[in-house]
């Protein structure tokens, strides 16, 4: 019991913890009443655009698995990575939502090393886009803001990120008397697949630009709700500020990513000038925009049959332990 909830813990304390900090740095009056001025059409086409933003997760994994010659429709695929887009929301960090699509995909029928090794590689592809984006937009960034302490560090992401790479496709080449091992044996397999994905220009290169564009495409959505809230943001802000404060988010230390993604973009937003109430008001309105296209995942779930997978695995576990 305390394995179970000592995560949701954690990551709930640091979330709420993060977010009571930056509420006390605002003017929640304020913030409530900028809240209540969006312009509905610029919300409703933040909606659409993050709706997008599922489709094109589900186009990017669905390359993966070409690559990996995975038999898997495109169908299933989608809903596949819908589900674990919900769980991604009502996990603690989205590490969660990509084991629960692990497991699905391997109820749908992929094998578990492809399942596992598709995500993970999935997983490897985005981050690895998003650090190449900041990369490439830190120019901009440098000649809006040229005072910005630590540019040095998305180059070195960006070099870690390569290795990291060629890391994974090395991990074949481990010694022979360690291939006895089941986990070695696994990592030989996830060596193997990395190849084929990163190692062949007609499937990393598409799959990268996917990635790319899923990563601009979030810009916009933080550009839109701007926009509908009236703040003195440019698109070209958005795109150099919000790919970092995604990054952040990536790490797994909170529940949806809130209270990291207030603070991460509270701090981003005001090196343009935004005051803190407004961008509170954003990343909110960018979580629940978030929140509201994940939850039909949930819908999918029980209508591929996730309610009576899960009995069949709680079946088997009593089974195996009686």
């Amino acid at each position: 019991m305390i394995k179970r909830w000592l995560p949701w813990i954690l990551k709930g304390g640091i979330s709420f913890g993060l977010i009571a900090w930056v509420l006390s740095k605002v003017d929640l009056a304020a913030a409530w009443e900028q809240a209540k001025s969006i312009d509905p059409v610029m919300a409703v086409l933040a909606v659409m655009l993050m709706v997008a933003q599922t489709v094109l997760g589900a186009v990017r994994w669905a390359l993966v698995l070409r690559a990996l010659s995975a038999s898997f429709q495109w169908l299933q695929t989608l809903s596949v990575y819908y589900v674990g887009v919900f769980f991604s929301i009502v996990l603690p960090g989205a590490v969660g939502g990509d084991a629960v699509r692990m497991w699905f995909a391997r109820r749908n029928g992929l094998s578990l090393a492809t399942a596992v090794n598709s995500v993970a590689l999935e997983r490897a592809v985005t981050v690895f886009a998003l650090v190449l984006l900041v990369c490439l937009t830190q120019p901009i960034l440098t000649l809006r803001l040229p005072n910005l302490p630590g540019a040095f560090i998305f180059p070195v992401l960006l070099a870690v990120c390569v290795l990291g790479i060629l890391a994974l496709a090395a991990l074949d080449r481990l010694p022979q008397s360690l291939h006895r091992w089941r986990a070695v044996r696994g990592l030989a397999l996830l060596a193997a697949d990395t190849r084929k994905l990163f190692f062949h220009p007609g499937f990393s290169l598409i799959t990268l630009l996917v990635a790319l564009v899923g990563h601009v495409n979030l810009s916009l959505v933080v550009y839109v709700l701007a926009v509908g809230l009236n703040l003195d943001v440019h698109v070209l802000d958005c795109l150099v500020l919000v790919p970092p404060v995604i990054l952040v988010m990536t790490l797994p230390i909170s529940i949806a990513g809130w209270g990291v993604r207030e603070t991460a973009m509270v701090t981003a937003f005001s090196f343009i000038g935004i005051a803190h109430s407004s961008t509170l008001v954003l990343s909110i309105l960018f979580g629940i925009v978030t929140m509201l296209t994940a939850l039909p995942g949930g819908v999918v779930f029980l209508l591929a049959g996730g309610r009576r997978m899960e009995e069949e695995e709680l079946a088997a576990e009593a089974t195996e332990k009686a």
